[in-house]
Parts: structure tokens; C-alpha cells; sequence
């Protein structure tokens, strides 16, 4: 005796009930998983961002240290030892600092475009850190000075 599948009222078959709860659970898992992983990309990216701010500000930090550094060059002696100026806050960018190190370099008494021996040109090299307080980020920028000023004053600044 072979056995067919009831019908219900409905005319389908009674094996077939419930295969479209588990379709459905099978879709609703895959949506979900998508959203986790559209969450978790959103959240990485949202750090990267925040990382390229910090670092931006770093980079003016540091900026601001060599603009600040090269108007203090007349108060750099003129010596081997560097002259430091430690961690100091920029103004408008919170959490931001630098640090400058300013060496003065040596001296070139055949500056171009003067006359020969009336006047110096005076090189120096500035070192200029700029540092975030959030995440660590920190810029680092070097840059040469040449001042001239006329000889035979004593190496200081009129």
C-alpha cells in the first residue's frame, strides 16, 4: 500500500508547512549579519577619520612651533648647545602642543648679493614636534633659517 500526502482544506500538502518560516530565518540572519558588518565598517571608518583630525592638528602644532621659533631667532645665542622651547600649548586647538629646538648652524661671511665682508648671513636649523594629547599623534618638521645682518656687530641683531 503506498501512502500519498494528506491535503488539507487548503489543497497543499501537509510536508510542506513551515518552509517558508525557515527561508525567512535564513534571510533575516543574512540581513542581520550584513547590518553587523555595515556597523562595523562605519565605526572604523569613523575612528580613521578622527585619527587623520588628530593628525592634522599635530601637523599645525608643529607649524605653529616653526612660525614662533623663526621670530624668536634674534634671542638664539650663537652657540653649539640648542636652544629648546618645551611643550607649549597652541591657541585655538585644544590638546594640541609643540616643541622647538633651534641649533644655530654656523656662518657664511661670502653672502650673495652683498658686499664682501659687510655683511653675515646666519644659518640656523629648527626642529619643531607637534603632539596631540588624544591618540598620540605627533608631526615632526624640520626647517632652515638664514639671517643676514651686517658684520663685524658683535654676532647679535639690530
Amino acid at each position: 500500500m503506498t501512502h500519498l500526502p494528506a491535503y488539507k482544506a487548503s489543497g497543499r500538502c501537509t510536508t510542506e508547512r513551515g518552509a517558508a518560516l525557515v527561508i525567512g530565518l535564513i534571510l533575516l540572519l543574512v540581513l542581520t549579519l550584513l547590518a553587523v558588518a555595515g556597523m562595523n565598517t562605519a565605526s572604523t571608518e569613523l575612528v580613521m577619520a578622527g585619527n587623520e583630525q588628530y593628525r592634522q592638528n599635530a601637523f599645525q602644532a608643529a607649524e605653529t612651533g616653526i612660525e614662533n621659533a623663526i621670530a624668536a631667532l634674534p634671542t638664539v645665542p650663537q652657540t653649539v648647545a640648542p636652544t629648546v622651547v618645551p611643550n607649549t600649548p597652541t591657541t585655538g586647538n585644544a590638546g594640541a602642543q609643540y616643541t622647538t629646538s633651534t641649533q644655530y648652524e654656523g656662518d657664511d661671511l661670502n653672502v650673495p648679493g652683498y658686499s664682501a665682508g659687510r655683511y653675515v648671513g646666519l644659518n640656523y636649523e629648527v626642529t619643531s614636534t607637534g603632539t596631540t594629547t588624544v591618540r598620540n599623534a605627533n608631526s615632526v618638521h624640520r626647517q632652515g633659517a638664514y639671517v643676514v645682518q651686517s658684520a663685524g656687530a658683535g654676532g647679535s641683531f639690530r
